[in-house]
């Protein structure tokens, strides 16, 4: 069975959450130890999640959960036209520019003026397909995936592929479907025999959370959302060497805003508000991510225990007893909580050729609602859920 089209898992125009995985070309370690030469590219593993920290600066897309591997990468994201409709044509503007400044005839300078901003919001037409375009999942793995491949092409002095070339998305449907991917999402270096805890598996979004509580800050990668004086810009050009200017543009670059952030800040918080209204948009208003939802109806402390748990059942008839609390906040939510090992440890044979993950009466509701019978791995996945 083909992989469904783009349209049919998850529509710019309404809010979605998805689970996306993009590998490297051929599988191969190319953001760890190449096996061939040795060589060892695990450093490209913080160029990705920076650069997916600066996205969530940007995008209307909300960063559940992540986790960087040698040779591929896991998102849950959720998009959030509702956010994106809050903010003004300007901010749409110079969100836009920073992530696709365009041709420029001082491409050492590459930043987006005033003037440039002006010019775009005057374009109606084109705005309000760009305010689309920030909310849409597809334009936000593209504006990852390319920069990332340019670099690495560049340090090894080649050409061609460094990434497959479609990104594999699945749908989530329900919060016991997304519990259980964000879980398996985190665990994945445990899974992989990487790491043996949570605690020690960095690239994913559990250990930034982990190490966010334990006070850790980190210079942030969040673009810089303000335009440059058109006067101020063309006077740098004219009285600034051109070397000054483009060691200026890679200090920037490590650093935009200047800031050092809590290092989980710029994902989304991982527990839903029980103070605000659930239509409300919950803009955030400090540039570091798009909104300030949400996405389980549970604390992290629970959510840590939980973790720690799984990871220690990596052998399926040494599983212990799982604590009567976490038993019960599984079973509320409608996942049979003597399943859950195999559900996390096992995810491939369940939900790993789906294309639509949750419970089987959510993902019958779900093919229903797009006119299809049902959906793949509708049988596998009844074994797991209450």
């Amino acid at each position: 069975m083909p992989r469904p089209q783009r349209s049919e898992q998850f529509d710019p125009s309404e809010v979605g959450i998805v689970h996306v995985v993009q590998r490297c070309v051929r599988r191969a370690f190319l953001a760890g130890v190449d096996q061939a030469t040795g060589k060892d590219f695990s450093f490209r593993r913080e160029w990705i999640r920076r650069r997916m920290e600066a996205l969530a600066s940007v995008f209307a897309v909300d960063v559940l959960s992540y986790a960087v591997l040698s040779n591929h990468m896991h998102q849950i994201l959720r998009n959030r036209p509702d956010v994106c409709a809050q903010w003004s044509d300007e901010e749409v503007a110079i969100r836009w520019l920073r992530v696709f400044p365009g041709r420029r005839l001082e491409e050492h300078l590459a930043e987006p003026t005033e003037n440039d901003v002006q010019m775009l919001v005057r374009n109606k037409e084109r705005l309000t397909e760009i305010r689309r375009r920030l909310s849409d999942i597809s334009w936000y793995m593209r504006a990852l995936a390319e920069p990332i491949a340019r670099l690495a092409n560049k340090q090894d002095e080649c050409t061609g592929r460094f990434w497959e070339g479609r990104f594999k998305a699945q749908k989530i449907v329900d919060e016991a479907g997304l519990l259980a991917c964000s879980m398996y999402v985190d665990l994945n270096p445990v899974r992989a025999a990487l790491t043996a805890t949570p605690e020690t598996s960095p690239h994913t979004s559990a250990y930034d959370r982990i190490e966010a509580r334990k006070g850790e800050r980190i210079p942030s990668a969040a673009f810089d959302l303000k335009p440059i004086p058109t006067e101020e810009a063309g006077r740098e050009i004219r009285e600034t060497p051109v070397e000054v200017l483009q060691e200026k543009r890679r200090a920037k670059r490590r650093n935009p805003t200047g800031k050092r952030i809590r290092r989980d800040e710029w994902l989304s918080p991982l527990t839903l508000s029980e103070t605000k209204l659930s239509t409300e948009p919950q803009v955030h208003t400090k540039g570091l991510r798009s909104s300030d939802r949400g996405f389980l109806n549970i604390r992290w402390s629970d959510y840590k225990r939980l973790l720690d748990w799984t990871a220690a059942q990596p052998i399926a008839c040494r599983a212990t007893e799982l604590p009567k609390r976490l038993a019960q906040t599984l079973s509320e939510i409608g996942i049979d909580a003597s399943m859950w090992r195999d559900l996390v440890w096992d995810w491939q044979k369940y939900f790993g050729k789906t294309s639509c993950i949750g419970r089987p009466e959510s993902l019958k509701a779900d093919a229903e609602r797009t006119g299809r019978h049902h959906h793949r791995g509708q049988v596998q996945a009844a074994a797991c859920f209450a």
